[in-house]
């Protein structure tokens, strides 16, 4: 597979973060974990992975994001949209795009090159590729933690904030997420999203997740693709005072 396109997404929620200011700053990308600025963790695996080529940031204030980024001629820091999907839509009608696209979060402080490649490697061939974690895995690297599950037949899932797009086709999914943006922590509403089937499928435990995605996909035209990745702590973000104390302490082999 050809190298991929890295955009990461630091972008901030409108108004006042009480979250990063008890942080002491206003914007969430640039918390402090273990004294880096948390935009640069990722940033820093994506620029040592192979298969990345180029790394596209996206916030509303780049100047200030692009003020703690090494200085690379591999990065670019541009103005986001006013939404996720109406950003990376954008990019899907720009001829410019080298694809596919890697997307991941800012906030994704745990990010390696080797978890890059894992997702990579099994997202080959799909049109979309969305990273999960067992809950399994996670529980057992991580007995104490609390996440946002869907539960399918054959297993329960934390989404991984990775994110596969292999080519402009991919727009239709991306207006289906664009409905999705303000719901994403409520999972049944998710869920219904992907049609009264395929709700009452997973809801019943008859369906597994990747039986889901195949229907959205068949609806869609595109082949979507759940990876499940290799290392849990995939699924670990900071978006709350308590993932900010669990990834600091996991970074100093605390957890």
């Amino acid at each position: 597979m050809s190298a991929a396109t890295a955009v990461v997404l630091a972008g901030s929620r409108p108004g006042k973060d009480t979250f990063a200011e008890a942080y002491g700053t206003d914007l969430k990308a640039l918390i402090p974990v273990c004294g880096t600025p948390m935009v640069r963790r990722p940033v820093d695996a994506l620029l040592s992975s192979r298969n990345v080529d180029g790394i596209r940031v996206l916030a509303q204030e780049p100047e200030r994001i692009a003020e703690v980024l090494p200085t690379d001629t591999r990065i670019s820091v541009e103005p986001s949209g006013d939404t996720i999907a109406s950003t990376l839509e954008r990019m899907c009608v720009d001829p410019n795009v080298r694809w596919p696209i890697l997307v991941t979060t800012a906030d994704h402080a745990l990010l390696t090159p080797e978890m890059v490649a894992d997702f990579l490697g099994k997202s080959a061939g799909a049109d979309v590729a969305i990273g999960v974690v067992s809950q399994d895995a996670l529980l057992r690297r991580l007995p104490e933690t609390k996440r946002t599950w869907l539960k399918f037949r054959g297993g329960a899932y934390s989404g991984a904030n990775l994110f596969f797009l292999g080519g402009p086709k991919i727009r239709s999914t991306l207006q289906l997420w664009s409905s999705n943006e303000q719901n994403r922590k409520k999972a049944w509403r998710m869920l219904l999203t992907l049609g009264l089937f395929g709700f009452l499928g997973a809801l019943l435990r008859i369906r597994t997740l990747q039986q889901t995605l195949d229907g959205v996909g068949r609806k869609l035209g595109l082949t979507i693709r759940a990876v499940e990745l290799s290392d849990p702590l995939a699924a670990v973000d900071v978006d709350k005072p308590a993932d900010h104390k669990l990834v600091t302490a996991i970074l100093e082999g605390r957890a």
